[in-house]
């Protein structure tokens, strides 16, 4: 066998330092205890002496864990479990400037299939109102020679009308999240491309389809961009 294959297998071994092994510890502890958003921590002292190393290591390690929102600090109450917003560290580095074309496709990807997968909970909460709405989105669209024409804030503005109709805010967070990607990659077409469903389509499709049609009718406005990832 030779020794590249080896190294391939095995792999040099990777040396935890001790603020990680706290912070591991004390993931598990926080779960094994039930711990619940507001409980207070045991103090940092009180740790230590516990774990064995110094105060410093355990000061690292729930830095650490506030960082990601996990912990945080209330006066006169001392350290307390958090409840974490998911989505803040996500937030604060999605940018197509810096993150890597591997990345940004596979961003773009989940954004492509949550779209589609959008139905079940669109035809558990739309109204008529809300389809009235986006049907009126679809319509400032500007047509050119018979066809629409593609405009980044019009796909915004009316997947973003979809999203925000689910009800589910964590999705239309994302959503919104997403679209400085989804304006990257866009931009990037040197000749502006529609799907084969429009958005009125989709529009009547609400209005008078099925889940199941609107699924099918997502897929093929979203085809092309499908297409790009083959």
């Amino acid at each position: 066998m030779r020794n590249t294959d080896l190294n391939n297998d095995l792999g040099p071994i990777v040396q935890k330092t001790m603020a990680d092994v706290v912070e591991i510890r004390l993931r598990e502890y926080l779960k094994e205890k039930s711990f619940k958003p507001g409980d207070p921590l045991p103090k940092e002292m009180e740790m230590a002496q516990s774990l064995g190393v110094s105060r410093n290591v355990v000061r690292e390690a729930l830095s650490r864990l506030r960082m990601l929102g996990m912990v945080e600090t209330k006066k006169k109450r001392g350290m307390v479990l958090a409840r974490p917003d998911i989505l803040s560290s996500f937030e604060r580095v999605l940018d197509p400037l810096i993150i890597g074309d591997s990345t940004l496709r596979d961003i773009f990807e989940l954004r492509l299939t949550l779209e589609v997968g959008l139905a079940d909970l669109l035809y558990l909460r739309k109204t008529k109102k809300d389809v009235e709405e986006l049907e009126q989105i679809a319509r400032n669209q500007k047509v050119t020679s018979g066809r629409q024409t593609f405009r980044i804030k019009n796909e915004i503005a009316f997947h973003g009308k979809i999203y925000q109709m689910t009800g589910n805010e964590t999705l239309q967070r994302f959503q919104s999240m997403l679209l400085p990607v989804f304006g990257y990659l866009v931009s990037l077409e040197k000749v502006p491309i529609i799907g084969k469903v429009s958005h009125l389509d989709l529009v009547e499709i609400l209005k008078h389809g099925s889940k199941e049609e609107f699924r099918q009718g997502m897929l093929k406005h979203l085809e092309h961009h499908f297409a790009k990832l083959k």
